[in-house]
C-alpha cells in the first residue's frame, strides 16, 4: 500500500513498532490484571471494592500526572520524558512483585507499586499519539500510523486477559513481574528505534505563553475537543466496567476460571482490535470519514447494551459485548485522528494529555463503579451503560463538527 511505503522510506516502520510496544506497558498494567482479579481477591483476603482499587489507584495518578508529562513533552521532547518514565513504570511492577513475594500483607505495598506504574504510564502511553503526529508529515501517514497503535493497544487487550491468566496459575502475583520485562523491551525498542523529531521553537516558549496559546486553543476549539474527551472516558469507563462484570460472572455464576476464563475475556477484545484496525485504514485524513466511524461505533455500543438489557444470559452476553467491542474499535482510530490532526505541533501533547486522561478517568471509574452496581443493584449496570452510550452518541451527532476543526488540522506541521 502506498503509505506502507511512504513510512518505509522515512524508517517509519520501525518507529511503528518501537511506539506500538508503549501502549502495552499501560495495556498490559490493567487488563492483564482483570482475570486475576478474582484471584487477588481470594489470596489477599480483600472485599471486591478493595480489589478494584488495584485498577483504580493506578488510573488516578495516571490522570493526575498525564497532564504534566503532556506539557513536558511539548517543552523538552518525546523521547527525553518517554524514556524516564518508561523505567518508573517497570519498577512499579517490581515493587508490587516483590511485596507480594516477600510480604505477608502486601496490599499497601501492591497499591505503592501501582502508584509508581501509573505515574510510568502517564508520561509513555499518552505521548505515543502525538509522537505519530510529529514523526510522520502527511495527514494519511498519520491516521494510518495511529490506527496501527491502536490497533497494536487493543490486540495487547486481546492477549493479556490469557496471559494474566497463564501467569496467574504459575503463580498468582507474576502479572506484576512481567510488566518490568515489557518495560524494559518498550525502553530499548524506543531507543534504537525512534528517531527524535525535528522540534519547533516549542521550548523557547515561557510558561505563561504556553498555557496562553492552550487557553486559546480551547477558546476557539473547546466544543469538538471537550466532546471527544468525554466520548474517550465514557468508551474506557464501558469497556473496563463490563469487562469487570464479565470476570466477576464468569468465576461466580459459569464456574469458569483460570486460562478459559482468560480466552472468553479476549473474544469481544478481538473484534475490537479487528475493528480498529480496519477503521484505521479507512479513515485515511477525511475528517468526514472519522465522525462517521465514531458515530456508528456508538449507534453499535447503544445496541449492544440495549441487547444486554434484554438478554445477559451467557451466548447473548458474548454477543452483544462483541458488537460492542467492534463499535468501540471503530470510534477509538477516529477519536484520536481527530486529536492529532486537528491541534498544533506544539501544543499537540498538551491537548492529547487531557483526552487520555478523560480515558484513564473511565478506566479508573468502571471497575469501582460497576462491583458497587453488581453487588447493590446488578440489574442497573446495563440501564447506566445503556445511557451511557447514548450520551456519548449525542455528543458525536450534535457537538462534534469536522469542518470546525479543519483550518487547524491545515496548519498541523
Amino acid at each position: 500500500m502506498n503509505w506502507v511505503k511512504k513510512l518505509s522510506r522515512k524508517k517509519g516502520v520501525k518507529s511503528i513498532i518501537a511506539l506500538s510496544s508503549v501502549p502495552l506497558v499501560m495495556t498490559l498494567g490493567n487488563s492483564m490484571l482483570i482475570p486475576v482479579l478474582p484471584v487477588i481477591k481470594k489470596k489477599l483476603g480483600i472485599s471486591s471494592f478493595q480489589v478494584s482499587l488495584i485498577i483504580t489507584v493506578y488510573s488516578i495518578v495516571a490522570i493526575l500526572c498525564i497532564p504534566i508529562t503532556g506539557y513536558l513533552s511539548d517543552r523538552f521532547g518525546r523521547k527525553k520524558v518517554m524514556l524516564p518514565c518508561l523505567v518508573i513504570a517497570g519498577a512499579g511492577g517490581a515493587v508490587a512483585g516483590a511485596a507480594s513475594l516477600w510480604f505477608s500483607e502486601p496490599y499497601a505495598l501492591i497499591l505503592a507499586g501501582r502508584v509508581l506504574q501509573g505515574i510510568g504510564s502517564a508520561g509513555a502511553a499518552p505521548i505515543v499519539m502525538p509522537f505519530i503526529g510529529d514523526l510522520f508529515q502527511d495527514d494519511e501517514e498519520v491516521s494510518a500510523g495511529l490506527g496501527d497503535i491502536e490497533t497494536a493497544n487493543t490486540a495487547g487487550k486481546v492477549l493479556s486477559p490469557i496471559l494474566g491468566a497463564f501467569l496467574a496459575s504459575w503463580v498468582w502475583f507474576m502479572p506484576f513481574w512481567f510488566i518490568p520485562v515489557v518495560s524494559l523491551i518498550s525502553f530499548f525498542l524506543v531507543l534504537f528505534l525512534v528517531p527524535k523529531p525535528k522540534e519547533k521553537s516549542a521550548e523557547t516558549k515561557s510558561l505563561k505563553e504556553f498555557a496562553k496559546n492552550i487557553k486559546s486553543i480551547f477558546k476557539r476549539e473547546g466544543r469538538w475537543l471537550v466532546s471527544i474527551f468525554i466520548i474517550g472516558g465514557i468508551i474506557m469507563f464501558l469497556l473496563f466496567g463490563v469487562l469487570f462484570y464479565l470476570s466477576e460472572s464468569l468465576e461466580k455464576t459459569y464456574k469458569i476460571d483460570g486460562i478459559v476464563k482468560g480466552a472468553l475475556l479476549s473474544i469481544p477484545l478481538l473484534f475490537l482490535s479487528v475493528s480498529s484496525y480496519l477503521a484505521g485504514k479507512l479513515i485515511g485524513n477525511n475528517k468526514i470519514r472519522m465522525k462517521i466511524c465514531v458515530m456508528i461505533g456508538m449507534i453499535l455500543l447503544v445496541l449492544s447494551f440495549g441487547g444486554m438489557w434484554w438478554n445477559h444470559s451467557f451466548y447473548p452476553l458474548f454477543l452483544f459485548m462483541s458488537i460492542g467491542g467492534i463499535g468501540i474499535g471503530m470510534a477509538l482510530p477516529s477519536l484520536d485522528a481527530l486529536i492529532t490532526e486537528g491541534v498544533d505541533k506544539e501544543e499537540r501533547g498538551t491537548i492529547s494529555s487531557f483526552y487520555n486522561s478523560m480515558r484513564f478517568i473511565g478506566v479508573a471509574l468502571g471497575p469501582p463503579v460497576f462491583a458497587y452496581m453488581m453487588t447493590n443493584a446488578a440489574r442497573l449496570i446495563f440501564i447506566v451503560s445503556l445511557l451511557c452510550s447514548l450520551a456519548a452518541l449525542t455528543l458525536v451527532l450534535f457537538y462534534i463538527d469536522p469542518k470546525e476543526n479543519e483550518n487547524e488540522a491545515a496548519k498541523t506541521v
